[in-house]
C-alpha cells in the first residue's frame, strides 16, 4: 500500500468503518497544491479490499491530472465504498459517509460516480458541505458527454483531418449517464453508432431512440469502426485487447482506460490515436467544480469547450515528439502539479 502511495505520489489515504451501517470507505488525496482535493464517490462491489484501495489511489492521480490540465483550482481525490452484499438502509450509509468526509476539515469534496446517485449525495449533504452533484447542484454527466463529445470532434480532427462526425462510425462501449449522453449527442451529428452494455435495456433504447446497432459485449473491440469510445469502467485496453482493435482512435470518458502507460506505447506503435482519458473526460470535474463555486451555467460550458483545444495540444506536441499523447500529457499535468 505505501508503495503505491509513494509510486503515485499520494499525498494521504484515509480508511473509515462504521459498524451500524456496514460502511466500509476509503478516501484517497493525491495532492492539494492546487486546491482542496474534489472527486467522485464510487459504490461498487471489489473482490478484496486491496482492489478497493489500489482503485482509489490510482483514480485520484488521474483526478490530479484531470484538474491540473483543466485548469481547476482543485486538487485530485476519489472516495470508494465498498458495496456491502446486503444494505439495510442505503440512506444511513451515506449519512455515515458524510460525516467521514466532514472530519477531514474541507480537505476533500465528494461528487457523483459509478454506483452513487443524486439522492445519495443529498444524504452525505445532510452531513457535510464538502459535496456537490446534489439535487440543487445538478447532475454532471450531461456536460461529462458535452466534453467527450467535444474531445472526440478534435480527436477526429487530429486523425481523420475533419471534425464532421456526419457517417462516422463510432463504438460506444458502455451506455451509462455519461454514455448515453454521448450517444445522443453523437446521433444528432450523424455519427454511425455501434453499442454495447451488460444492461440489454439500455442497448435496446439506444437502438429505438438511436438507430444504434447492438454488437455483443465480447465482440465489440474487435468490430471495425473510427472511434472507440470506452465509457465504461476502467481498464479495457491492456496489451491484449490493444491487438484486438480495429479503430482509427480511441476516445471515450471511462477513467484508467489503460491498465498500464506501455499500452499507450503499443496504442501509438499500432497507428491508433489515443485521447489521454483524464483530458477528454474533464467535463464532469469542470461542472461540480465550478458550480460549488457558485459560478453560472454560461461560464461553465465555457470553460467545457476548452477540453477541445487541449487535446489538440497535447495531439501536436504528440505528433512533433514522436511519442503517445498519454505521456505528452502526464509530463503536462506534471509540469503544473509539482513545478
Amino acid at each position: 500500500m505505501f508503495a503505491l502511495m509513494q509510486s503515485t505520489r499520494l499525498e494521504s489515504l484515509h480508511l473509515s468503518v462504521d459498524s451500524v451501517t456496514g460502511l466500509k470507505a476509503v478516501i484517497a488525496i493525491h495532492n492539494s497544491r492546487l486546491g482542496p482535493a474534489l472527486g467522485g464517490c464510487r459504490y461498487l462491489a471489489y473482490p478484496d479490499d486491496e482492489s478497493a484501495v489500489e482503485d482509489a489511489i490510482r483514480l485520484a492521480q488521474g483526478m490530479s491530472y484531470k484538474a491540473a490540465l483543466a485548469g481547476l483550482a482543485q486538487g485530485g481525490g476519489v472516495a470508494v465504498i465498498i458495496r456491502p452484499v446486503h444494505v439495510e438502509n442505503r440512506a444511513a450509509l451515506f449519512e455515515a459517509f458524510g460525516r467521514c468526509i466532514n472530519q477531514l476539515d474541507g480537505r476533500y469534496i465528494t461528487a457523483i460516480d459509478s454506483g452513487t446517485s443524486v439522492a445519495d449525495m443529498d444524504c452525505i449533504a445532510q452531513q457535510t458541505q464538502h459535496v456537490t452533484s446534489t439535487t440543487s447542484a445538478g447532475d454532471p454527466a450531461p456536460h461529462a458527454a458535452m466534453g467527450v463529445f467535444t474531445g472526440i470532434r478534435a480527436t477526429a480532427m487530429a486523425r481523420l483531418g475533419s471534425d464532421n462526425l456526419e457517417g462516422l462510425r463510432v463504438a460506444i462501449q458502455g451506455l451509462g449517464n455519461v454514455g448515453f449522453a454521448l450517444a445522443e449527442q453523437l446521433h444528432a451529428a450523424g455519427a454511425e453508432l455501434l453499442v454495447s452494455d451488460i444492461d440489454h435495456g439500455k442497448v435496446q433504447l439506444a437502438m429505438e431512440q438511436l438507430g444504434a446497432h447492438p454488437i455483443a459485449n465480447d465482440a465489440l473491440l474487435s468490430t471495425p469502426c473510427d472511434i472507440l469510445a470506452p465509457c465504461g469502467l476502467g481498464g479495457v485496453l491492456n496489451s491484449n485487447t490493444v491487438t484486438q482493435l480495429r479503430c482509427s482512435a480511441v476516445a471515450g470518458s471511462a477513467n484508467n482506460q489503460l491498465t498500464h502507460l506501455d499500452v499507450a506505447d503499443q496504442l501509438e506503435r499500432r497507428g491508433i490515436l489515443y485521447a489521454p482519458d483524464y483530458v477528454i473526460n474533464a467535463g464532469g470535474l469542470i461542472y461540480v467544480s465550478l458550480k460549488h463555486r457558485g459560478e453560472e451555467l454560461t461560464t461553465i460550458t465555457a470553460h467545457l469547450s476548452k477540453i477541445s483545444s487541449r487535446l489538440t495540444e497535447v495531439f501536436a506536441h504528440a505528433q512533433a515528439e514522436k511519442r503517445s499523447p498519454a505521456r505528452v500529457a502526464d509530463e503536462l499535468a506534471e509540469k503544473v502539479l509539482y513545478r
